[in-house]
């Protein structure tokens, strides 16, 4: 790749990363009013963070069904409001005691 070509890809993407966050920030500089929207707004990150930690879990182990059982431990535990190394510790042992008793 040339220099010009590697310089311009560069710029495009640091436009491409850079707009997203700016935009938002020069057009809405005032609070937002609407109760549903920002309610709408306070719940996109937790979203996007499952939809891309969620295909990590069911793929991190060769059987799936161990990694379903891992996380359906988890569940239960996060819902009960366990701490998220009790979480995460009783997670894992599913998953490897489930990998050393059915695999």
């Amino acid at each position: 790749m040339s220099t010009p070509a590697m310089l311009l890809a560069v710029a495009s993407m640091a436009a491409v990363t850079f707009l997203p966050r700016f935009v938002p920030l020069a057009l809405f500089n005032r609070r937002i009013q609407s109760v549903y929207l920002r309610s709408f707004l306070h719940y996109i990150p937790f979203a996007v963070l499952g939809s891309m930690v969620f295909p990590g879990i069911l793929f991190s182990v060769p059987d799936m069904n161990a990694a379903i059982a891992g996380s359906a431990a988890a569940l239960i535990l996060a819902f009960f409001n366990r701490g998220i190394m009790t979480v995460s510790v009783c997670a894992v042992i599913i998953v490897y005691s489930y990998g050393a008793l059915f695999l």
